[in-house]
């Protein structure tokens, strides 16, 4: 398989963006951009973060707590600068009790290490959440190698009558009788 071909496969599939936050083994606060940021479970909550391995926050975040830190929409600089591009502004750091955070985010799930896996290239690091905080504030998106916008909704009516319809099919609710798919 061509790298760059399936690099560029998988660019299409549109992603938030994060900066998973943690402690170095000093105490420093540390963060990294990480799109590959996917919700687990419910029931225990968890959520995946996968690393580079040869990345330095792969190295701090095995066995450390850390927060996934959704990015709203007019946080580029700060995606920039935990991707390697140094922004001259103050970062918006802001102190936790298990992981440092970042302020001004969409929203920020904060974890302790559940466990770590092979991810072939990447470190797959699994969390236990153990707070969350949501605001109304517009994600930011990445697609093609390039930052977007969300825009309006397509649809208010996304789960009526399909198989994942919470209300009939998710988290043990009976499907009715004459539901066909």
């Amino acid at each position: 398989m061509d790298p760059r071909t399936l690099r560029s496969t998988f660019g299409r599939f549109a992603t938030g963006v994060t900066v998973v936050t943690c402690r170095t083994p000093d105490g420093a606060h540390h963060g990294a951009t990480v799109t590959a940021f996917t919700p687990i479970s419910l029931d225990p909550p968890l959520v995946q973060v996968a690393l580079t391995r040869t990345s330095r926050a792969a190295a701090f975040l095995d066995g450390a707590a850390f927060a996934v830190n959704v990015l709203a929409d007019d946080q580029v600089d700060v995606a920039m600068h935990f991707a390697g591009r140094p922004s001259p502004d103050p970062l918006p750091w802001a102190a936790g009790s298990t992981a440092p955070t970042l302020r001004g985010t969409a929203a920020t799930v904060v974890c302790r290490p559940w466990r770590t896996d092979d991810g072939g290239d990447h470190l797959l690091f699994l969390g236990e959440i153990v707070e969350v905080h949501s605001t109304g504030r517009r994600p930011l998106l990445f697609s093609d190698s390039s930052f977007h916008h969300l825009g309006d909704r397509s649809s208010d009516v996304v789960w009526l009558g399909c198989q994942d319809d919470p209300h009939t099919g998710w988290f043990g609710a009976p499907v009715p009788a004459d539901t066909h798919y």
